[in-house]
This record gives C-alpha cells, structure tokens and sequence, in this order.
C-alpha cells in the first residue's frame, strides 16, 4: 500500500512538473515573440528614421539650392538694372560728341574748299564758311563725366553666412531612442474610448498633446485632440472593432511635434448610448445619444435604449431644464409611470431634491440647471441572504452635482438586480 501511494504520489508530482515545464516552456516562447517584436520594432524604425532623414535633408539641399539661384538670379537682375542706368546717359553723350564730330568733319571740308577754291568764287565761300563756323559755337564741348563720378559696380559678400549655416546646419535635427510621451492606458466608454498619456522624458517640457487615430484597417491617422490634457474620450467608436492610437507632444516655446509614439490597439466592447424612440415629448438626435424637450404636452420617462450607464459616468445637461424635470437610475424599465419617483429608481429633480425609492430625501443637491453634469457612483456594501424567492441587497449610491454631493444606500430586492450596470432614464429631462 505505501509503495502504491508513494509510486500515485511521484506519478502526480511527474505530471504536475510536466505541467509546469509545459507552461514554463509556453511562457519562454510567448517571451521569444515579444524580444521579435522589439527587434522588429528597433529595425522598423531604425529604417524609416534614416528614409526620413535622407528625405528631410534631400529636401533641404533642394530647397537651399533654389533659394541661392533665386538670390543669384535676383543679385544678377540689380547688376544689370544698374549697369543698363548708368550707361544710358553716356550712350546720349556719345550720340552728342558723335555728331559734333561729323559736323565739324563737314566744317573743315568746307574750309579747305574755300580757302583753296577757285579765286572768283573765293570771298562768297570763305563769307560762307565764317558765317557757319561761327552758328556751329566751335568753342562750346560736351562734359564727360570722370571716372569717379560714373558708377563702378561690385559685389559685397558676407563671409560670416558660411559660418552661420554651419552653425545652424550641425545643431539641425536630432536622433531619439525613445519619444517623449506614451500611449498608458485605455478604458472602454460606451462608444468610445478613454485613452491616457503620460510623459516619459523628465528633460522635456510639454507644452500640448496631440492625439491621432485611425481604424486598423485604415492607411491614414487623423487628428483627434489637440491640447494641453494628458486624457481624451475618443467618441463615435464602433464596438468591438480595433482601433490604433498614437501620441506626439510639443516642447515649451517650439514649433515642431516631437516623435510619435509607438502605436497601440484600443478598442470598446461597450454600445453608444441611445435613448429609445417613440416618446412624443422628446426630439432626438441622429445619433439618438441627445434629447430635447419638444412643443408636445405629453409626459412620461424617457428610457434609454439598453442599461449603456456605468457608474461614474457624466451626464450632462444642456438647454433650460422644466420644473418638472428629473434624471436617474432604475434597475429596470416600467411603462406608465410619470416620473422615476418610484420604487426601483434613484433621481435628483431639476430644483435638487433627491428621490429614493419614491421617497424624497433630506439632503439636497443645487439646482439642475442649463451645463450641469450629474454623476451617479454605486458599490455593493451589504448582500442579504439568497434564496430561490430572492433576498435583499444593499448599494452605496453617491450623486454629485455642480461640486456637490450626497451619500445614502439603496436597498434593492435582488431579484430586479441586473449585471451591475444601469439604464440612464430621464423624466422629462433634456439632455
């Protein structure tokens, strides 16, 4: 018999070790796919960073070369503006000095003729030839501008532009290992995504965020909040379907983002919140997620299309609220009531008051009014003894409005518990 237990005793330590070795080996190979990954991620963008900075500076020799040949060009352009100024005028003082030379080529021919023409016409052509000679002003020449007083272009070149750009150029660009801020955490909302960040470089000074995202399927991210807030719902999220985000920051006083962040998946298993249709005295939105008091007469609750509400969820309010107002939680949806002053629902009115179970309560809330958010939270603090009729269960119900709040617990039958989420219901509240 002992030899029979000890041989089932070694037997289950042998199997329990297998396990173990099993799970062992399962968890070393899921490790191996995380170091490919980060191998792969190293490679990745060890790829794309050089593709982009060969682009970047391509880029940038491309463009610098166009800037210096529209310089040169525009220098070139000033050089022949001038040089086409200033030789106008001598062109207009050659023409001058040109014709007072041919004038004074045909004056001297003219005297030559005289003087040594025949001797009976002589004394007509030399009277002539004085007469002509003294119109024509022998004696008054053109100016002619000096040397120093014409213009004598040239170039000024600042040497110091070499050592600026290199300056500028070796302190261009940087290389980082890590981006400054990460994706930290996801939390599912109902059609959509709260999604958190955080900065993971204690030297960088962050001065906004911006949040990108895109579908899995989809080639192109798109921006979905810029600012200052390290956290953003994410809304008109389609339910279980993968998402991937991705953050970038900007330093304090710069123009650029930084690197992104490395992509993450997110996604949302929780439905939009609808209200249901149908109520005559509610007008809807497309997406059915606003109400608004309509003109009509007709009162009742306005439900929500399923139990969307989780506790320390917001809602908010917007236009001016009627005296006849409320907002709430039930457990469950019943027809033919006027307001959720009943039993099963917790509410607060528009002028505060507070109403368990149909009974209004001694502490009260501020006013409901146009902006106002109001927070239901709930704990299970006390359950009662279970049997196949049911028994009682206790929640603690927190409601906060406009900074304050009141504490009280709801004792519920256990039968009408649902799976600890609630239908957001509104007597006649718009939301």
């Amino acid at each position: 018999m002992e030899a029979e237990a000890e041989a089932r005793l070694l037997l289950q330590e042998a199997r329990e070790s297998i396990e173990a070795a099993r799970s062992y080996r399962r968890e070393l190979r899921h490790r191996l796919g995380g170091l490919q990954q980060a191998r792969q991620q190293i490679r990745e963008s060890a790829t794309l960073t050089r593709d982009v900075l060969e682009q970047h500076f391509n880029d940038l020799k491309g463009t610098l070369k166009k800037l210096l040949d529209e310089r040169l060009m525009s220098l070139l352009q000033e050089v022949d503006a001038i040089e086409q100024e200033s030789i106008k005028p001598l062109d207009e003082c050659q023409k001058l000095i040109e014709h007072g030379v041919s004038t004074a080529d045909d004056l001297l021919q003219e005297g030559e003729s005289a003087v040594h023409g025949d001797v009976g016409q002589q004394n007509e052509k030399l009277c002539n030839f004085t007469k002509k000679a003294l119109h024509i002003q022998l004696d008054s020449l053109p100016e002619v501008p000096s040397l120093v007083d014409v213009p004598c272009l040239s170039a000024q070149l600042d040497d110091c532009l070499l050592t600026i750009l290199k300056n500028e150029i070796f302190r261009h660009g940087t290389v980082a290992s890590r981006p400054p801020v990460q994706l930290e955490e996801f939390v599912e909302k109902p059609g959509g995504i709260l999604v958190r960040w955080c900065k993971v470089d204690d030297d960088f000074v962050p001065q906004d965020y911006r949040l990108q995202y895109r579908k899995s399927t989809a080639s192109h991210f798109e921006d979905v909040y810029v600012g200052s807030e390290t956290e953003f719902i994410v809304l008109h999220i389609d339910p279980n379907v993968d998402y991937q985000f991705r953050v970038c920051a900007r330093g304090d006083g710069r123009q650029e983002w930084s690197p992104w962040s490395v992509p993450q998946i997110g996604r949302t298993t929780l439905v939009p919140h609808e209200w249901t249709t149908g109520l005559e005295g509610y007008s809807l939105s497309s997406r059915r997620n606003i109400a608004l008091r309509n003109d009509s007469q007709s009162c009742g609750v306005l439900y929500s299309k399923a139990p969307t509400y989780f506790c320390g969820q917001t809602i908010e309010t917007v236009g001016q609220p009627d005296r006849r107002d409320s907002l709430g939680v039930c457990v469950e949806q019943q027809n033919g009531y006027d307001s959720l002053q009943r039993d099963k629902a917790v509410c607060i009115s528009t002028n505060g008051a507070v109403f368990v179970n149909g009974k209004e309560m001694t502490n009260q809330l501020p006013a409901v009014t146009s902006g106002s958010t109001v927070t239901f939270d709930m704990e299970v603090v006390q359950l009662g003894p279970s049997s196949n009729e049911g028994g009682n269960f206790k929640l603690r119900v927190t409601i906060s409005s406009n900074n304050r709040e009141v504490v009280f617990d709801w004792v519920l039958d256990q039968r009408g518990h649902g799976k600890g989420n609630f239908p957001p219901t509104t007597s006649d509240t718009e939301h």
